[in-house]
């Protein structure tokens, strides 16, 4: 070990685990002559020093010690260069610190870059790119050593470091445009790559044709790729392009799923593949989330052997992936499944996320009226995770309510959706139950009775603040005026931290007192602040619509959300149900009908547009 190392004051420097006093151990013992040693040192060097990419101040100190090791120590070279790669390459507030002290400790690793072993010299090439502006006199290395490289690896490797530092952007692409006809796949897709990522849209056709040919000849798995910003993987570059990512789905590409879920209405576009690649349960669920966009209708031989599948947790999948499609004889497989596998249907959870039992509700959903068969099966037979599309067919309800009362508070909101007809005994069983501090119970029995008195008392018992004007806000968005007693509780949450928080609170007061003016701008926040939008914004949406109003700081977002072509709302997890996002844009585009301005007055292809 190197001179100096007992000179730093380590314990004032930290690491991932807190103070570094233990890294001049360590790095002692990653010069060790024992190989296991060695191999311990390295394994706690990498946790301690480039956790999960973040380097700290320690990594700075340390990277002259691993440098030196990586020249002149007993073994582990590539592991060593990794270290460092891994320093080069890492965020934290210490980044900066690191990196200069990596571009120090470079030249002398330079011989390195002709080793013997073409992992090595990979390795170095990582090095260099990793280290940014500061490798930029390092080019004419690179160059030399592309046109010396023997190892198809090494020289794809040299042409993406070469196209990340490059400073004449003309001469990298005339040098990629050359390489398009190497004989080696591997560097022609990181050539076609490098040309693409710095391509303007639409991307050229004939370069995604190069870049297609390339990666079939030679795949690759880019998800733990070594490059630094502003590298690209092929897969994700073609992502920007939809038409370019179809097409890579044409030749093969496993992108059908991410194509859908990026872009909007390609749908129809990505089903053939989505359906020919489904497996299991999953790939099922994600054919019913497509198939919900969809009008369907039509048969889908190709679910048979899934239907038929000894897994009950696929059968379910291509079930619920049957109605989504409104495949003919969709409401028959449900009931057959009800009657052959009642546990497993009621129960299958698509993902931890997701409500069991989702297949029946969804042929509700789906169906309607039609699919009154199920909805009588389940009357028949009522279980806890059907029971909410009995609140779509009233007198099934009304003539198993005894069962429900038995199935509070599960049945809550079926007795809910009955109100009066739920008739005295249900009454009863809600009043004791609100009594007992069943808050979807007493929201239950004011929509039967027209009392919101049990669920006022229900919400102000509750002992913890933030539970209490949390549930406050939901009863009122619930029942409106009758809930006025909880405008109180309800206005504190106007100062929540969170915007989704002060939102609902607006929308909930709105829902009581009718006053857009003082509520509206509130909820347009959450909207107009909201960056990468998810599920939650939805309710803004909606609640902006009840209202009738679009404050203007909330119109952009609200635009964005009516007339973009990629998706606005994320939909993770996949369950089956339709993505939100296909309501967001509705909600929208109504929204901007009520207010004055309809989306879609301009329309464009997808290819102009991305």
């Amino acid at each position: 070990m190197p001179d100096g190392i007992d000179d730093i004051d380590w314990a004032a420097l930290e690491h991932a685990y807190g103070p570094a006093d233990d890294v001049p151990d360590l790095l002692r013992a990653a010069g060790s002559a024992d190989a296991q040693v060695r191999d311990e040192a390295l394994g706690e060097l990498f946790s301690s020093l480039c956790h999960q990419g973040s380097v700290y101040s320690a990594t700075a100190a340390a990277v002259p010690f691993v440098a030196r090791l990586a020249l002149d120590g007993p073994g582990d070279r590539l592991s060593l260069l990794w270290l460092l790669h891994g320093a080069a390459d890492g965020t934290g507030r210490a980044y900066l610190r690191v990196r200069r002290a990596v571009a120090v400790a470079l030249p002398a690793l330079l011989g390195l870059a002709a080793d013997e072993d073409a992992s090595v010299r990979r390795a170095m090439v990582w090095i260099v790119a990793a280290g940014g502006e500061a490798s930029v006199p390092l080019l004419p290395l690179l160059r030399a050593r592309l046109d010396m490289e023997d190892d198809a690896e090494v020289r794809a490797d040299l042409v993406t470091a070469l196209g990340l530092l490059e400073v004449s952007q003309d001469a990298g692409r005339a040098r990629n445009r050359a390489l398009l006809s190497a004989p080696e796949p591997v560097v022609r897709r990181a050539a076609a790559t490098d040309l693409l990522r710095t391509s303007p849209l639409p991307l050229p056709a004939a370069l995604v044709e190069s870049a297609l040919d390339a990666y079939g000849a030679a795949p690759a798995d880019e998800t733990g790729h070594p490059w630094p910003e502003p590298y690209r993987p092929l897969t994700e570059r073609l992502m920007d392009d939809p038409d370019a990512a179809l097409r890579a789905v044409e030749r093969g590409l496993p992108l059908a799923w991410e194509l859908t879920e990026t872009w909007r209405d390609r749908e129809r576009d990505v089903l053939p593949w989505l359906a020919s690649a489904a497996r299991d349960a999953e790939d099922l669920y994600r054919v019913a989330r497509v198939g919900a966009a969809l009008e369907g209708g039509a048969p889908a031989p190709w679910l048979a052997a899934h239907l038929r599948s000894d897994d009950p947790g696929v059968r379910v999948a291509a079930t619920h992936a049957a109605v989504r499609l409104r495949v003919p004889g969709a409401l028959g497989l449900v009931l057959g499944l009800m009657d052959d596998l009642p546990e497993e249907a009621a129960t299958v959870q698509p993902t931890p996320f997701a409500a069991p039992g989702m297949v029946v509700p969804a042929a509700v959903e789906v169906f309607g009226a039609a699919a009154e068969p199920v909805a009588r099966r389940v009357a028949a037979r009522p279980c806890v995770q059907w029971l909410e599309v009995l609140a779509h067919f009233p007198a099934l309800a009304a003539g198993c309510v005894d069962e429900l009362v038995r199935l509070l508070p599960a049945s809550a909101g079926v007795l809910a959706a009955l109100g009066p007809s739920a008739g005295s005994r249900a009454v009863e069983a809600l009043r004791a139950r609100a009594r007992a501090g069943d808050l979807a119970s007493a929201l239950a029995l004011a929509r039967v009775t027209g009392d919101a008195t049990a669920a006022v008392d229900v919400v102000r018992a509750e002992p913890d603040a933030l539970a209490r004007r949390t549930a406050a806000v939901r009863v009122a968005a619930e029942l409106g005026p009758p809930a006025a007693a909880l405008l109180p509780l309800v206005e504190e949450r106007l100062s929540a931290p969170a915007r989704e928080c002060r939102a609902d609170a607006a929308a909930a007061i709105w829902r009581v007192t009718g006053n857009a003016c003082d509520t509206a701008p509130v909820v347009a926040q959450q909207l107009a602040r909201g960056g990468d939008l998810y599920e939650p914004h939805l309710g803004a949406l909606r609640a902006l619509t009840a209202m009738r109003v679009l404050p203007a700081p909330a119109r952009s977002a609200v635009e964005r959300i009516a007339t973009s072509p990629r998706r606005v709302v994320s939909g993770f997890p996949c369950d089956g149900s339709p993505h939100p996002d296909l309501e967001a844009r509705s909600l929208a585009r109504g929204l901007l009908a009520l207010t004055g301005r309809p989306a879609g007055a301009h329309t464009v292809s997808s290819r102009s547009r991305a």
